[in-house]
């Protein structure tokens, strides 16, 4: 672990920190902070930055309700900035949104970026707007049954193909029985993150367990 006196702070004591949901890794914000301001967000594990414009420290959702609870600090390469992965309670940005990053500059027509919650809102959005011939829609319509129907199918493929020993199709299936639990859980009311944040309570045990066999 670095020591804060190994920190390349600016001339004015600064040192920016990009602010980064640890779910989603989506960049929430672009702030300052100067030594005092990270001695806080370490002893409270919540962002606290130092306000340029108003030459004072700012605890992250202390006026708001919109805290920011750290998960990490890191530091980069050259050790004059900061990258701090956070679990958000609201949004980011003054203006009520999620990301201060909300408007776009440039996107390439070839490269698309993709993730898993581009995905999930988009397959949420075929229940709250039904499209004509959309097979999401579809399913939707067709309710909890069908949607069951279609996972253990697709969970028996997924057995089969691995069972071949077919990396290609298997990672074929894999991705269909991801899609198809998807819409699972946006039927049953369950979002990515309940599912991050039990994967993570297990890891935590996981953890415990393995330090416990060692001692």
């Amino acid at each position: 672990m670095l020591n804060i006196d190994e920190l390349k702070f600016d001339e004015k004591g600064l040192i920016p920190a990009i602010v980064v949901d640890s779910v989603s890794k989506r960049v929430l914000t672009l702030a300052y902070m100067n030594r005092e301001s990270l001695k806080i967000s370490m002893e409270k594990e919540l962002t606290c930055f130092f306000s340029r414009s108003r030459q004072e420290l700012w605890l992250k959702g202390e006026t708001s309700g919109n805290f920011q609870h750290i998960v990490s600090i890191t530091a980069d390469c050259d050790k004059d900035a900061l990258v701090v992965l956070v679990e958000p309670e609201g949004p980011a940005c003054h203006l009520g949104t999620t990301s201060c990053f909300e408007n776009p500059v440039f996107e390439s027509e070839e490269r698309q970026a993709f993730s898993y919650e581009q995905l999930f809102e988009l397959i949420k959005g075929r229940k709250t707007e039904k499209k004509e011939g959309s097979y999401t829609t579809y399913l939707f319509e067709k309710g909890l049954d069908k949607i069951l129907k279609k996972v253990g199918e697709e969970s028996t493929e997924v057995i089969i193909a691995a069972k071949a020993q077919d990396k290609k199709e298997t990672v074929y299936e894999i991705a269909d029985l991801a899609y198809h639990v998807m819409v699972l859980m946006i039927e049953a009311g369950i979002s990515l993150e309940d599912i991050h944040k039990e994967l993570a309570s297990r890891h935590v045990i996981d953890k415990k367990v393995k330090q416990e066999k060692m001692t």
